[in-house]
């Protein structure tokens, strides 16, 4: 085996991760080599990594033994199938596919083949990925540890079991949408308040990135943070009072628990 990491599936994620194994100086674009069935993805890949490119799969299994399953999930099962002649404990399966269970990816290995599931989040595409991860029952510690360098060259990364990544679906893997909502909200207020939409964007942006920034760097629990910016009789306090008047915060939280039921309904299938 020449290689060091192999993906299975180049879409947006996988090449996502490819750029920060490089980047984080955990590989070279020679140690790494990708399966793609769309001919117009594989040459993209190729012409902006510079990574050996394939569409065969089990060349992919021949060459690494650390493998990336970034495939659709109604496709994970077929591709194992494919690749289970190939695939023996030597091999590490990181599996990226959204809902598929540990269970699932295991039934369609060889004994003995290391699994963990991951579950990233969009902002991975520009490093600032919001991910959590859960072993299989081969996986060693080494294992563990491979996976949180990963993930921690695109962003943030915690070990837990497995009945809790629905809740990290619905929180961060749905998260993202939630706060894009947000800004185009927030937007909308100040260009009804006379700003131009570019401004007003460009401020929302950099208003949610500066407060979520200041949260992950001083340790401050919202709530104090929060209180910082609230002057008595200000006009946050007044801003603020609109948003519990109409259940802002009830409704994220209503929003997390209903796709956390959601990730737990598609995982049943």
């Amino acid at each position: 085996m020449s290689k060091k990491f192999g993906f299975i599936g180049a879409g947006n994620m996988a090449e996502a991760l490819m750029k920060g194994l490089i980047e984080g100086q955990l590989t070279t674009k020679d140690e790494l080599i990708a399966s793609e069935v769309f001919a117009p993805r594989r040459e993209y890949i190729k012409s902006k990594l510079a990574v050996d490119v394939t569409e065969d799969n089990k060349e992919v299994a021949k060459e690494a033994k650390v493998i990336i399953l970034a495939v659709k999930p109604n496709v994970v099962a077929t591709v194992l199938e494919e690749l289970k002649p190939q695939l023996t404990a030597e091999h590490l399966i990181i599996s990226i596919a959204a809902g598929v269970k540990i269970a699932s990816i295991e039934a369609h290995l060889n004994e003995g083949v290391r699994v963990v599931r991951v579950m990233p989040n969009q902002p991975c595409l520009v490093s600032a990925s919001a991910s959590a991860f859960a072993l299989g029952k081969y996986a060693k510690e080494e294992d563990k540890a491979l996976v949180q360098k990963i993930l921690e060259a695109v962003g943030i990364a915690y070990a837990m079991d497995e009945k809790q990544l629905d809740a990290v679906t619905g929180l961060s893997g749905s998260g993202p949408a939630y706060i894009y909502l947000v800004i185009e909200a927030l937007s909308d207020g100040g260009v009804m308040a006379g700003l131009p939409r570019d401004v007003a964007t460009a401020l929302a942006s950099q208003t949610v990135l500066g407060a979520a920034k200041t949260i992950l760097e001083t340790k401050m629990h919202p709530g104090q943070a929060k209180d910082m910016v609230t002057s008595p009789a200000g006009t946050t306090i007044e801003g603020m009072r609109i948003l519990e008047n109409s259940a802002v915060r009830g409704a994220f939280i209503d929003a997390v628990l209903a796709a956390t039921e959601r990730s737990k309904e598609l995982g049943k299938n």
